[in-house]
């Protein structure tokens, strides 16, 4: 969606949604409401609408002191979103009837852009259309209600597993897609419910295995000696006994950068 065109508070809310399921909007992101402003080219009147429905939804969160934030997670989040995507797309399918030969071919394009983008190692666009699959899945099979619910579970999701996909595990996300959607084509509901059972199972083992386990490791890792790292400063003391042991005189070290951005 172009920022051109964007004249409400709904799409605001929406490119913001795109934006977190693509895993361009990392949790704890800090939402401005004059840089959106700008961005969009709208008012902070219609920005501040949109966030709150993402905070209604359960997406963003509010701070009176410190502002709008994309919301962080924690791995029981994560489980109970899954448990309530089990919930529903199970459910769909146990209860769905027989799906027509156009929204065959609807989820069959679906499959055939998550596979150019994963051929094309378009990081973003894969996990848009990977977590977008269900949602599609859940439109083609008549509850556009539960598709929003099931969207904004997605992003949980999504968000709880910001460390990226591999491109791996997309392919194996992909293949399981095309085996549900063989098995709807062949009207057979039960292997479609057995198949997406298993899929989010796999899924959700793959969350597991790049989620956070420990909630201060990227700080611990940030500030861990120098030398952990491989990478140990000179002191001048050292500078000096080397400079002795060489016979030559030591230049003053600058540690600024020279480049800005540079470390």
């Amino acid at each position: 969606m172009s920022t051109d065109a964007i004249k409400s508070s709904i799409q605001i809310a929406s490119r913001i949604m795109e934006a977190i399921l693509a895993k361009q909007l990392a949790p704890g992101t800090r939402l401005g409401e004059q840089q959106l402003s700008e961005l969009f080219g709208v008012s902070r009147t219609l920005v501040r609408e949109a966030l709150t429905r993402l905070v209604t939804r359960g997406i963003v969160t509010v701070s009176a002191r410190r502002g709008w934030f994309v919301i962080e997670p924690t791995p029981s989040d994560a489980r109970e979103a899954f448990e309530a995507r089990r919930v529903i797309e199970l459910g769909l399918l146990r209860h769905a009837r027989p799906i027509t030969k156009t929204a065959i071919e609807q989820l069959r394009d679906h499959i055939r852009r998550e596979q150019a983008a994963i051929e094309g190692d378009d990081v973003g666009a894969r996990s848009y259309l990977l977590g977008d699959f269900h949602v599609a899945l859940c439109e083609c099979l008549g509850n556009t209600l539960l598709s929003d619910t099931l969207r904004d579970l997605t992003a949980r999701t999504t968000l709880t597993a910001m460390l990226h996909q591999s491109s791996e595990q997309a392919e194996d996300s992909c293949a399981e897609h095309v085996h549900i959607v063989a098995a709807l084509e062949r009207g057979d509901l039960a292997a479609a419910e057995q198949l997406m059972h298993e899929h989010l199972q796999h899924v959700e083992a793959g969350l597991n295995k790049v989620g956070i386990s420990d909630p201060l490791g990227q700080l611990r890792q940030a500030l861990a000696p120098v030398s952990a790292v491989g990478n140990s400063f000179a002191t001048p003391a050292k500078l000096k006994k080397t400079a002795a042991r060489s016979g030559k005189k030591t230049k003053a070290i600058s540690f600024t950068s020279s480049q800005p951005g540079e470390s």
